[in-house]
């Protein structure tokens, strides 16, 4: 049996799966509906003094007709009110609560709010102009009661390229399989309809609120996603950073395990089989002297980034590099998921 070659060749299936059905998604009925409800935009915020100014001026340069911005300041300790109450904005109102966590923020918010449509982002985010509208063309039918976004990283250090390339990656796998039926609507950019969120007692208290509020919403109605609704935000710069983050959501998951295919444990499961490949079949590739399978595997990864790189925005310097990013990512999220099994096994998630 020559292992290098059926290595390569589940990598290239799965990869090509994926980026065939995306192919076919961007030729695919996008539905929209051309309507403006009010929109209640909620910013939940704690000690982001350095970021709350740009967040706040972002969502009010939305290209939207009907929306107010709610600005829930959870307890912040640094100057978080006191920039955000500066801004004077008749559409715009800031609040201050005790510290009790982010859904407790937005479901302060919520009860404050008077739109319609309850859309929500983060503090340390930056809306595109039309991200608003974006994500409410897509409520197109009486039955989809959530909306999420595309959301990307800004940054240009290893790490932020890294985590720009990983999102873009999930930017694709979204259109490809989740179109019509998103797993997660992220918290930096999201849209409910408000009486879908009070039906549920509203945002879910939990470690991974927006995974746990998706979920909870889907057992009512339809989840879908907005690529054309962006958000860019900051994300961690040093690797403990990163660790910690990515664990809390890990753990967070395991925990709301559900939701289809994408998210049980068959999916879960050979994800993780085919990174195991992803990690050892380029070193070995290169050990044997199998330079024409490694180049072939670096050509196919690059032409695959490089669609949905001209398709949603980004770096085609990136692109060009993500062979290397994607063992990077192969080995991380390998490493994590094993911790996370292992925590699950002992009963300590």
């Amino acid at each position: 049996m020559d292992f290098p070659l059926l290595a390569l060749a589940v990598i290239l299936a799965w990869d090509g799966y994926f980026f065939v059905n995306y192919i076919i998604s961007l030729f695919s009925n996008y539905r929209i509906r051309e309507w403006t409800p009010k929109v209640s935009l909620i910013i939940p915020a704690y000690n982001e003094g350095e970021r709350i100014l740009r967040a706040i001026k972002s969502a009010l340069a939305q290209d939207y007709p009907d929306f107010e911005v709610i600005v829930v300041d959870d307890g912040s300790e640094d100057d978080t009110y006191e920039i955000a109450s500066s801004i004077k904005d008749p559409r715009l109102r800031i609040y201050r609560k005790e510290h009790g966590g982010k859904a407790k923020a937005l479901n302060f918010g919520l009860a404050k709010a008077s739109g319609e449509i309850i859309a929500t982002t983060d503090a340390d985010s930056e809306l595109d102009k039309n991200a608003l509208k974006g994500l409410v063309r897509r409520f197109h039918s009486d039955e989809i009661l959530g909306v999420g976004g595309q959301v990307r990283i800004m940054g240009s250090s290893f790490l932020e390229r890294a985590q720009d390339i990983e999102h873009l990656r999930i930017a694709m796998f979204r259109r490809a399989k989740e179109l019509d039926d998103l797993s997660l609507a992220p918290g930096p950019i999201a849209a409910f309809r408000r009486e879908a969120l009070e039906r549920i007692g509203g945002f879910v208290e939990d470690i991974v609120e927006d995974y746990a509020t998706t979920k909870a919403i889907k057992k009512l109605g339809k989840v879908v996603y907005a690529p054309m609704a962006k958000v860019y935000t900051e994300m961690p710069k040093t690797l403990s950073k990163l660790w910690r983050q990515r664990k809390r959501w890990f753990l967070g998951d395991l925990k709301n395990l559900g939701g289809g295919f994408t998210k049980d444990w068959a999916f879960l499961l050979f994800s993780d089989f085919v990174a195991f490949l992803d990690v050892i079949l380029p070193p070995l590739l290169l050990v044997l002297g199998r330079f024409e399978l490694f180049a072939f595997w670096y050509g196919f990864e690059v032409i695959t980034m490089l669609v949905p790189t001209f398709v949603e925005g980004g770096s085609f310097f990136n692109a060009l590099f993500f062979p290397f990013i994607v063992w990077f990512w192969a080995l991380f999220y390998l490493t994590l998921h094993v911790y996370g099994y292992v925590r699950l096994l002992l009963g300590r998630l």
